[in-house]
């Protein structure tokens, strides 16, 4: 179990109610803890989650982001924010969908603010106190990794699971413990789940995802019977493949004449009796002649130029105007094109028209989407 994955012998006990886990489990587990196999499964959640919430943040950021392999472990409320520098930014994070409960992630304040001034366009600088434009990002940035985080769960689970918009605190050591004793009994039983928060050679920190212990326990429990259904539907694929009988020998469907029967009382066959021509029913096939194709061939040293750049520009309507109409243009001037709304612009290279396009948003970006490649006699045409 050192790699993070359930073995199948582990998964079966945990199914069956057994006891009989060897090393891999407790004898008796009381309320307040969990088994091996749900301490695997809550980590290998977190690893699989938090991995795709690092990718989404490293866009968001522009830089490498990096969440190392989880620890999880029991702790309380109240020995969780003392042991963890202060002051903190906390999310408060519910799920709406697929799984009850709610999470609680913790940041420091001074890491909240190195990834919104990344997110920014700066250069990683920390600030003592948060702005409400800066706790706006980090709720933006927290939110879509929370998001993608609840993607790959709900891949992991084969479910829907959809979060409500993470609240966020910045909390100094009273007010923690005010919002602890909101949300969380401070002698509870908690699962915390410490990840190392790399982001380049700008951050190297930690932060915590904390569970309580009855919503760590329900996503352990959907993993392990994903993972055990998905094994006993290959197991029984492969049994249905080895219990198929072998298929017979197909026989043919025509064989040949016996040959004749030997000659009797010295008698002989004519000397054209194996040689009379027979009823041929094939025929030989007849294709009609081949037309030259409409297209021409590339020319064999065609990858000397595959490196050429060029020019590659987007036309989205044209409009015709005199001298005095262009010199009076100003800021706010509105110019009408010879295209309706809608319709297909025209991608252009080095001059020549190539494609018809419908223009796309592309992550807040403009793009297009080719719908038509121009063939070249049309491209003639046009210039013309």
């Amino acid at each position: 179990m050192g790699n993070g994955m359930l073995s199948q012998e582990e998964i079966d006990a945990l199914l069956s109610g057994s006891d009989d886990l060897g090393a891999t489990a407790e004898p008796e587990v009381s309320s307040a803890s969990i088994t091996d196999i749900e301490r695997d499964a809550i980590g290998e959640i977190a690893n699989i989650s938090m991995g795709t919430a690092a990718t989404t943040l490293s866009q968001l950021v522009g830089r490498r982001v990096q969440i190392t392999t989880p620890k999880v472990d029991l702790t309380t409320a109240r020995e969780i924010f003392n042991e963890y520098s202060v002051p903190h930014v906390l999310i408060n994070v519910n799920y709406k969908k697929g799984i009850n409960g709610s999470n609680i992630l913790v940041l420091s304040r001074e890491d909240g603010s190195v990834i919104v001034d990344l997110m920014m366009g700066g250069t990683g600088n920390p600030s003592a106190d948060l702005s409400e434009i800066q706790i706006s990002g980090i709720s933006e940035a927290m939110n879509q990794m929370m998001g993608s985080a609840a993607t790959s769960m709900s891949t992991m689970f084969s479910s829907v699971v959809d979060i409500s918009p993470p609240r966020i605190y910045v909390a100094e050591n009273e007010d923690e413990i005010n919002l602890v004793q909101q949300n969380l009994e401070t002698d509870e039983q908690l699962v915390r789940i410490s990840f190392r928060f790399v982001i380049e050679d700008i951050i190297d920190s930690v932060m915590l995802q904390v569970l309580p212990l009855d919503v760590a326990r329900d996503m352990a429990d959907k993993l392990i019977k994903q993972m055990s259904s998905a094994t006993s539907s290959n197991s029984q694929t492969s049994s249905s493949h080895q219990e198929k009988p072998p298929q017979q020998p197909v026989q043919p469907r025509y064989q040949a004449s016996p040959p004749p029967p030997p000659p009797e009382n010295n008698w002989q066959p004519p000397a054209d009796m194996y040689t009379q021509p027979q009823t041929n029913f094939v025929q030989q096939a007849r294709f009609s002649p081949l037309a030259p194709a409409g297209t021409t061939s590339l020319p064999s040293n065609l990858g000397l130029i595959f490196d050429v750049p060029l020019q590659v520009s987007v036309e989205l309507g044209k409009s015709t105007k005199t001298i005095k109409e262009i010199l009076e243009l100003g800021p706010g001037s509105v110019i009408e094109l010879d295209r309706l709304a809608g319709e297909p612009v025209d991608m252009i290279v080095n001059g020549k028209l190539i494609a018809k396009c419908e223009v796309v948003v592309i992550n807040e970006t403009f793009g297009i989407r080719i719908t038509e490649i121009i063939s070249p006699t049309d491209r003639i045409d046009t210039l013309n």
